[in-house]
């Protein structure tokens, strides 16, 4: 089954809705959790970061956090990153787990 991209991003821009409060700024962090059990956590980290990334994995063997920014807190540019970090986290079975702003 392929990844539903526009859903996706209408999960993204939905988050804006009658948000307030909002840096103009910030650093975003991209959740991912690994798909298969032999994923290659190192080539992923490395595609990662060759697009700008800093990357980071949780204790928990199943997370990677895929830091950016920072950037402005708009949907649009939060989606930009998010398309392409997603686009790399599948061609390495890996998932999209969300965003959040880092702290």
């Amino acid at each position: 089954m392929s990844h539903n991209f526009e859903a996706q991003r209408r999960e993204t821009f939905a988050t804006f809705k009658g948000a307030k409060g909002l840096p103009a700024q910030s650093v975003i962090d991209f959740i991912f959790f690994v798909e298969e059990t032999d994923a290659n956590w190192g080539a992923f980290e490395k595609a990662l970061k060759a697009r700008g990334f800093k990357t980071r994995r949780l204790g928990d063997d199943e997370t990677v956090i895929a830091s950016f920014g920072p950037i402005p807190v708009t949907p649009e540019a939060i989606w930009d990153k998010e398309r392409l970090a997603t686009e790399i986290a599948l061609a390495h079975d890996f998932y999209p787990d969300g965003w959040e702003l880092a702290e």
